[in-house]
Order: structure tokens, then C-alpha cells, then sequence
């Protein structure tokens, strides 16, 4: 009677390729949930420092809400205006800058019908790659619009 000789051994080779491809499948799946859990935090820090301004902008809207025209800057322009409004927005982007990679921020406050449109907008190169036109995901902007 002949025995068969060396199944058990292409057995294990087997084993240890499926469970090398399942090991680098679930180190691939973790490498994404870092990455996307970073964006998260960034979307929640943008969020907080949204919100931060708009309060300043209501603490300071002045009777008749006049001062909060003062509020309004472009991304890279100096608002004009009264002078804590000039120190809300210097404050709020150094902390946009510091808290944001690449972080900016703009304000588009109307006195008239007391709407403030605030944008935040940073760059996520480092979570998913250089800037380019097939990479929408490097530069995020969030826009937001309130009475005050």
C-alpha cells in the first residue's frame, strides 16, 4: 500500500498565506481608521473654532447690532472696524492657524439683516495625500450661517 507523503505540509502553506493576506488586510483596515479618525478631530476642531467666532460676534454685536459688520474679513484681509472686533478675528485665526494645518478662516457678517456667514478651511495633505485636481480630500472647507 502506498501512503500519501507531504499534504500536510502544502496544508500548512496554505494556512499561512490566507492568514498573512488576512494580517495585512486588517493592518490596511487600521492604517484607514487612523487616517479617517484624525479627520474627524480636525472636523470637530474646525467646528468648535466656527462656533467660538460666531459667540464673540454675538457678545460684541453692539445695539442695533452695528459692530457686527466689523467682524467681516476675507481670508487673507485685516477686518476694519471697531477695535475688538479687529482683536476677535486675530485671536480666532491664530488659533484657526495653530489648532488647523494650514488652518484659515473668513467672515462675511451683513449688518442689515444680522446674518454671518463664517468658512473654515484647512488642508488634510498629511491624512490623505498632496493637494492635487484628483484629490478633492486635501483641502477642506466647512461654511456657516447664523442670525446673530
Amino acid at each position: 500500500m502506498h501512503t500519501q507523503t507531504g499534504t500536510s505540509m502544502i496544508e500548512v502553506l496554505v494556512t499561512v498565506v490566507i492568514l498573512s493576506v488576512s494580517l495585512l488586510a486588517m493592518a490596511a483596515m487600521q492604517t484607514q481608521s487612523v487616517k479617517l479618525n484624525q479627520s474627524a478631530l480636525l472636523r470637530s476642531q474646525a467646528n468648535i473654532m466656527a462656533y467660538e467666532i460666531m459667540d464673540r460676534i454675538r457678545i460684541n454685536r453692539g445695539k442695533d447690532s452695528t459692530n457686527i459688520a466689523g467682524y467681516t474679513a476675507d481670508y487673507d484681509a485685516t477686518p476694519s472696524g471697531n477695535t475688538l472686533a479687529v482683536q476677535d478675528v486675530s485671536s480666532w485665526r491664530s488659533n484657526l492657524a495653530s489648532t488647523l494645518p494650514a488652518g484659515k478662516g473668513a467672515i462675511d457678517c451683513v449688518a442689515a439683516t444680522r446674518l454671518c456667514k463664517v468658512s473654515v478651511k484647512w488642508s488634510e495633505e498629511q491624512i490623505f495625500g498632496a493637494a492635487a485636481t484628483n484629490n478633492p480630500d486635501a483641502t477642506t472647507e466647512f461654511v456657516y450661517q447664523t442670525n446673530i
